[in-house]
């Protein structure tokens, strides 16, 4: 004869006993939660990433504008040391030396932000001019691709 203990042992632990369907319900939300952790840490990883890259070409761009900057200074010296001093030749490559040494001042002080706050300050002062340019430029852009 059969041990019906036994086989209500297995009837008990079985999938369709209660403390199987228990855990066959707990198991999909531990997996969601272990999935949503998983998206959790991979979106700050992303997000880390990205604020590295921002950082780093920001930081580029400074470098690279900083660069420029020295370039334009050492122009301007050359420039007054090669060309002539008296006349007008010499009044005019004094006028571009001083633009761009001014202008390589700028670009050190205040680099692409300071040129970016000095921009906006303009369009606010000017809306309506930089409107216009902005359409003439529109236009040239689209004339040079249409060709």
């Amino acid at each position: 004869m059969a041990n019906p203990t036994g086989a209500m042992k297995n009837k008990a632990e079985g999938p369709g006993s209660i403390a199987g369907s228990q855990e066959t319900r707990n198991r999909p939300q531990e997996e969601m939660g272990t999935m949503a952790e998983k998206a959790r840490d991979l979106a700050s990883t992303a997000t880390d990433k990205a604020r590295d890259v921002a950082s780093n070409v920001g930081q580029k761009a400074e470098d690279a504008t900083s660069a420029m900057a020295s370039s334009m200074k050492s122009l301007a010296g050359t420039l007054r040391e090669s060309v002539p001093q008296g006349g007008m030749l010499g009044a005019a490559s004094a006028t571009v030396a001083n633009t761009l040494e001014s202008s390589g001042r700028y670009l050190q002080e205040e680099g692409l932000r300071g040129i970016g706050e000095d921009l906006t300050q303009l369009i606010r002062r000017n809306p309506i001019p930089a409107l216009l340019l902005g359409i003439g430029l529109g236009y040239l852009l689209a004339q040079t691709r249409r060709s």
